[in-house]
């Protein structure tokens, strides 16, 4: 079988989503009694592996880095009748795409960094390229499936009147889909090096603190620990948690250990054998279900002092002691004072 025709590559201006389309090959009408397929691979110059799609399609939009060079390849299949069930592959068919690139690679901006806050706002901060000039000016640009076009920020984080950052709102039309990002710069008579990425949403999500944590301890030394999810945007079902307990160890300074990863908001933990006081905190992020990476939230502001029975009893008792002896002392203290009053004097023999 012949392989496809006319393998090509368009920029429609989305960031790094390409059209690519071909043709069938040209004798497919000669086999009415076989079903005619592509194996579709794609990958940017350099990645070890390639993406692959079968389809019957003849056009495709798919995502590239437009910093790197974009390849594509093609193959026709043909399985059916025509072949006695077996399948028959085509030569393949290459092309390839190069956006010019302009600009030295140090005059890209550096440390690009986003993050995806409570599902609700995605917050990018980057810093000026090493060969940035004075007076250079940033700007955003995305662009994700359902836009009809690449947008701009229209929210900019700057310092000294330099944007090195955006704060992107309304994107829940864009989780779970690629986002492709574009970080353009200009200056008088320097041409800068864009970056271009691309992002997924949930794989950057950091919640906020879980809210109303609660510990408490049972009659039989068990420690209860419960908290509600941080609210906000963030699913609740997206959520795992860990949880940190703190053991008094004295003089020394007490060692954080986490007790526990899970996705419940409450906890038990047996006080066997433990010092009289824990301090415990918990924090959160998405879980596997619906991520695969994120950021952990910050740790609960809260310490608790949880005291065992034991301890409480003692607690009880030592302002009765206290009570007690300051009694006793002050009884001691007004018998010495009475034996050395007026009317407990020895006379002294007069002198005539």
């Amino acid at each position: 079988v012949a392989p496809p025709q006319d393998l090509q590559i368009t920029d429609p201006g989305l960031l790094g989503s390409l059209n690519i389309e071909w043709k069938p090959p040209p004798n497919v009408q000669s086999f009415n009694e076989c079903t005619v397929k592509y194996k579709f691979e794609y990958r940017n110059t350099g990645d070890r592996d390639w993406k692959v799609i079968f389809t019957r399609k003849l056009k495709f939009r798919v995502g590239f880095d437009l910093s790197r060079t974009a390849e594509v390849k093609v193959q026709t299949l043909l399985e059916g009748r025509c072949t006695d069930g077996v399948e028959v592959q085509s030569d393949w068919i290459y092309a390839t795409f190069q956006v010019p690139l302009q600009g030295k690679l140090e005059s890209e901006v550096q440390n690009f960094h986003c993050i995806y806050h409570d599902w609700e706002y995605l917050k990018c901060t980057w810093q000026p390229g090493l060969l940035a000039p004075r007076g250079v000016h940033y700007g955003l640009y995305y662009w994700y499936e359902g836009l009809d076009h690449a947008a701009q920020c229209d929210d900019y984080i700057q310092d000294h009147g330099i944007n090195i950052g955006c704060m992107l709102q309304n994107l829940s039309q864009a989780e779970y889909k690629d986002l492709s990002i574009c970080v353009n710069g200009s200056a008088a008579a320097t041409l800068l090096r864009p970056l271009y990425i691309t992002l997924r949403l949930h794989n950057l999500a950091k919640p906020s603190p879980p809210k109303q944590l609660v510990v408490s301890m049972s009659a039989s030394e068990e420690l209860h620990v419960a908290w509600s999810p941080p609210g906000g945007e963030t699913p609740p079902q997206c959520l795992e948690y860990e949880v940190q307990l703190a053991e008094d160890q004295g003089e020394a300074k007490a060692a954080w250990a986490s007790v526990s990863t899970q996705m419940e908001t409450t906890l038990t933990i047996s006080r066997a054998n433990q010092s009289r006081i824990s301090c415990v905190r918990v924090r959160g992020r998405t879980n596997i279900f619906c991520a695969d990476q994120g950021f952990w939230s910050e740790w609960t502001p809260e310490c608790f002092s949880v005291y065992r029975k034991e301890d409480k009893q003692l607690f009880i008792l030592i302002p009765v002691i206290l009570s007690l002896s300051s009694s006793l002392i002050i009884c001691v203290l007004i018998g010495q004072c009475k034996k050395r009053s007026p009317e407990g004097k020895p006379l002294h023999a007069s002198v005539g």
